[in-house]
């Protein structure tokens, strides 16, 4: 810079500060059911403020962290943008999206609103319109009988209702019903006969190319990277898998669980679905911050975000499933839930991807203020 160059400058006023500015829009943005990727909350603020207002975010984000009233769900997650180094990559202009994994999102969701105008649809919704509402404290008693009970009726009206009989030595579960003691129902899985909606016989099912590695690289991956711990065991036939906490397991951050009874390119597509839904921050983050804090969406925006990275990843290796028809039902009058993220979508989807692929070497424990390996 030259002497005239300096003399110029000096003369320029300071730019402002727009920390405040920008708190207030980084607040409104999260006062809805939206936590996006550091990318799009960086875009939220640059459209707000125009790209100078870039340069504060970091302040005015750690700012907010310790600012009193804060939501716990609002100050996990932006611990988790900073702390992951997430909010660092955006300001370097780093982790852009795969086009390709976002051209195919909006394919998902084009050939979902398209499904929820089919007769299969429509077979579906009349399927369950005929369930009877149960009080919620009836409900509360049948998922303690059976975590893994979507369906469930007394017999009278699986017989009349749907034409299904109990199998024999069907196991009931117990609910109060008014002026009397009991009542006795029973899980779909318990039942046999009548037709089920196209959906629900081939639900959770993938078909195609299929490479056994996929599974049990990925599994092993899920282990030794992220400490994720991957259980085969039986569940419900409308339950194909679950993620949750792993707890009394110190070495595990978190537990998935995936119905034993499918098969191996079903098992890798629940998988995937589970593993998105930990990835994506759906449970939280962890102690080291591998992956973001969301824990502030809509079901609908959290099932629609799982089940597009499932779709992503099945899709680049060969295999297709029923992923159209899930994600239809969680797009009410067809519109896409608020809070759903293509980036992070692309971006889990990318990570499931490799971790089929190939063995990934162990993370480093992260150190305070830095980002993870």
């Amino acid at each position: 810079m030259t002497a005239p160059d300096i003399q110029l400058d000096l003369l320029l006023p300071p730019a402002p500060d727009l920390g405040k500015q920008v708190r207030e829009i980084v607040l409104a943005i999260l006062s809805k059911p939206v936590q996006p990727s550091a990318r799009e909350l960086l875009a939220g603020i640059e459209s707000a403020l125009g790209v100078k207002a870039r340069w504060d975010a970091r302040k005015a984000i750690e700012a907010l962290l310790t600012e009193p009233g804060i939501s716990r769900s609002i100050r996990a997650y932006l611990g988790s943008v900073l702390e992951s180094g997430d909010l660092d990559d955006a300001l370097r202009g780093e982790g852009a999206p795969d086009t390709e994994f976002v051209s195919s999102i909006d394919s998902l969701l084009q050939q979902s609103r398209d499904y929820r105008d089919s007769e299969k649809f429509r077979e579906m919704i009349q399927f369950m319109g005929k369930f009877r509402e149960y009080a919620p404290f009836n409900n509360m008693l049948v998922r303690l009988q059976n975590p893994a009970c979507s369906f469930f009726a007394t017999e009278t009206i699986w017989r009349k209702k749907f034409r299904r009989t109990l199998k024999e030595d069907a196991r009931p579960m117990l609910i109060l019903q008014p002026m009397r003691p009991v009542m006795l129902v029973y899980d779909l899985d318990q039942t046999e006969g009548g037709p089920l909606p196209e959906e629900l016989d081939r639900f959770a099912s993938f078909e195609g190319h299929w490479n056994e590695s996929w599974l049990s690289t990925t599994v092993e991956n899920a282990a030794q990277r992220d400490r994720i711990r991957v259980d085969f065991k039986t569940l419900s036939s409308t339950l194909a898998g679950f993620a949750t906490f792993a707890h009394g397991d110190a070495h595990s951050k978190r537990r998935i669980a995936i119905h034993d009874q499918l098969d191996g390119p079903s098992r890798f597509g629940v998988l995937c679905h589970e593993l998105a839904h930990i990835y994506l921050g759906h449970l939280g983050s962890d102690s080291d911050h591998w992956w973001l804090s969301r824990c502030n969406l809509g079901r609908n925006a959290i099932e629609v975000e799982a089940e597009a990275v499932a779709f992503l990843v099945t899709l680049h290796l060969g295999l297709q499933g029923s992923s159209s028809a899930y994600v239809s039902r969680h797009m009410r009058d067809g519109k896409v839930p608020e809070g759903v993220s293509r980036e992070l979508i692309a971006k889990v989807a990318g990570r499931i991807g490799q971790m089929a692929r190939e063995k990934m070497p162990r993370r480093v424990r992260r150190v305070t203020g830095r980002k993870a390996a």
